[in-house]
């Protein structure tokens, strides 16, 4: 039996953007967090301090509040990339969507976006780690965002299929 907390989260109108927004943030932060950690390893040759790149000057962003400003900025981007998902592909329920969108935004920042950011290499002179490394955290991002929007989804539907039975 379902609690009243659960009935009023799956049919309360807009808290399913609410729990894209949250869900878009929080992706965002935690796989950030994961490449900086994979670039304090050497795994991978670009900082992930490049998004503030474009919009910042001196080397402030090398200090530990341009990380932490780094990593919130990716939080806030990737919001964008959860809407993006949420309007696009929240009824595929499958893993292998959201390893495709991983791979997609791989491909849009690696080969579409690399010109705004003047220190970071033409795709095909990257080193092999730094693009396999790169690769396998956008596919565990992309599943991320899209098994959790596409769950969330699923969740109301059958919400509110069992809800249409029952007053019936």
């Amino acid at each position: 039996m379902e609690t009243q907390h659960e009935q009023t989260w799956l049919s309360e109108p807009g808290s399913f953007v609410k729990m894209v927004v949250i869900t878009g943030f929080i992706g965002g932060v935690f796989w950030s967090a994961i490449a900086y950690f994979s670039y304090y390893l050497n795994f991978i040759k670009i900082e992930p301090n490049i998004i503030l790149e474009p919009f910042t000057v001196g080397t402030w962003r090398e200090s530990w509040i341009g990380i932490i400003i780094s990593i919130f900025a990716y939080g806030i981007v990737s919001m964008g990339a959860a809407f993006l998902y949420y309007g696009v592909l929240k009824k595929l329920r499958t893993m292998w969507v959201g390893a495709t969108y991983g791979v997609v935004l791989f491909l849009i920042v690696f080969f579409i976006l690399n010109p705004i950011f003047p220190s970071m290499k033409p795709f095909f002179k990257i080193d092999f780690n730094t693009i396999i490394t790169c690769v396998c955290l956008y596919i565990l991002y992309g599943v991320f965002i899209g098994y959790s929007i596409s769950y969330e989804q699923n969740e109301r539907t059958h919400f509110r299929d069992k809800n249409k039975e029952v007053k019936s």
